[in-house]
């Protein structure tokens, strides 16, 4: 059962504990990983553990009721109590408690959402930029424009001339003005430093190309394009090139190491760079839901957690719109472009942009993995092995 025995109520992160597992069900969770979290959760490590496990739990049982429910399914979210899942049809409700999950009954499928959003993005060019971004919401069964407290009725003309079903959309106040996070003036881990033509990003994942026959790491898209020579690490005899690359649209790109023999040399690491020791493991693809942890890593501002606010959120930034993303609240600050996302050892993404910084806090965005390996035909080099795209 994905039941939870207690809130942190002061920082709003949840301490989950899954009934009938003895001891934690992720034994091999990465100290360094866990040392985040306590920190910027406030958590003990006992609570950063069993809020692992049950956050691995509820993602494998995301994933398994979106394939069986179809567009029954409404979407899935981690509360102060339970994993719950939205149904659009009453009769899957005892087949969401069979999961361990709570059913709540909505009327909008995610799939039906999900093209109110994108009626929204093909909308996208004439939005003001005082429209910061948009979203499916599943916590509330609508997609959310996000704009600024003066920009209200900006937003809702957009919504009108988007041609968007104004019933399925709220507009939400939101005061940040999300920007890109590169382009700091001027072994090798994901999060390590990457030049770049224009200043420096952040490495994200290992990857292997078996089609270019490279290994190679993702990126931000904004940070460079194809075929633009890059140094990965701080090792400057290192070389690299931007294999693929888009900017507007997706916040996505490849980089390979050209120094390194494919089948011979040394690989990119199957790790994460905390910035105290050898790095933080990448063990696999299993996408966390909303609400659960999500630690960063990058060139600016380190290691940092948060917690996932939203998904598939489109947004606006001053170069073009990107759909897609997810939001985060951990924080990020310019040079962090590109850098990874796990949640527990599963990667999530590379850092796209973001508001606010580390000092006061703030929120950041990251393109989601899979999506990526798809477009490139990369596989994830983690500790288990290439992986495939989930």
């Amino acid at each position: 059962m994905l039941r939870t025995r207690r809130v942190l109520a002061a920082t709003g992160v949840v301490w989950l504990a899954v009934a009938g597992v003895s001891g934690p069900a992720q034994a091999a969770a990465d100290p360094r990983l866990l040392a985040a979290m306590q920190r910027d959760l406030h958590l003990d490590s006992a609570q950063a553990t069993e809020l692992l496990a049950v956050e691995a739990a509820a993602g494998r049982t995301e994933r398994r009721l979106r394939a069986e429910f179809g567009t029954r399914f409404g979407g899935a979210w981690l509360s102060s109590s339970t994993l719950v899942v939205a149904v659009t049809d009453p009769a899957l409700a005892d087949a969401v408690k069979a999961a361990g999950a709570e059913p709540k009954l909505v009327r909008r499928s995610e799939s039906e959402l999900g093209k109110v959003k994108s009626t929204l993005d093909k909308a996208a060019r004439p939005a003001a930029r005082a429209v910061s971004g948009w979203y499916v919401d599943a916590v509330t069964n609508a997609v959310v424009v996000r704009a600024h407290p003066d920009a209200v009725a900006v937003a809702a003309a957009f919504v009108g001339a988007s041609g968007a079903d104004p019933r399925a959309v709220r507009v939400e106040v939101s005061a940040g003005t999300p920007r890109t996070l590169d382009r700091v003036p001027l072994g090798i881990y994901g999060g390590d430093l990457l030049r770049v033509p224009l200043g420096r990003c952040s490495l994200g994942f290992s990857v292997l190309s078996y089609v270019q026959h490279f290994t190679g790491w993702t990126t931000a898209g904004h940070c460079g394009r194809a075929g633009d020579a890059a140094t990965p690490g701080f090792d400057v005899g290192a070389t690299g090139t931007f294999r693929g690359s888009v900017f507007p649209g997706n916040d996505h790109a490849w980089v390979s190491h050209d120094n390194y023999d494919f089948d011979f040399g040394p690989f990119a690491m199957p790790q994460v760079n905390d910035y105290q020791g050898d790095g933080v493991r990448v063990e696999g693809l299993q996408e966390a839901p909303v609400g659960a942890s999500i630690c960063r890593s990058g060139i600016t501002s380190g290691w940092r957690c948060g917690t996932i606010q939203a998904k598939n959120e489109t947004v606006n930034y001053a170069e073009g719109t990107v759909t897609g993303l997810t939001r985060t609240s951990a924080c990020a600050e310019p040079g962090d472009s590109g850098g990874p996302y796990l949640s527990g050892g599963q990667a999530q993404g590379t850092t796209s942009g973001g508001s606010g910084d580390c000092t006061f806090g703030g929120t950041t965005y990251f393109q989601p993995i899979n999506p990526v390996l798809r477009a490139y035909q990369l596989k994830l080099f983690s500790v288990n092995g290439a992986l495939d795209p989930l």
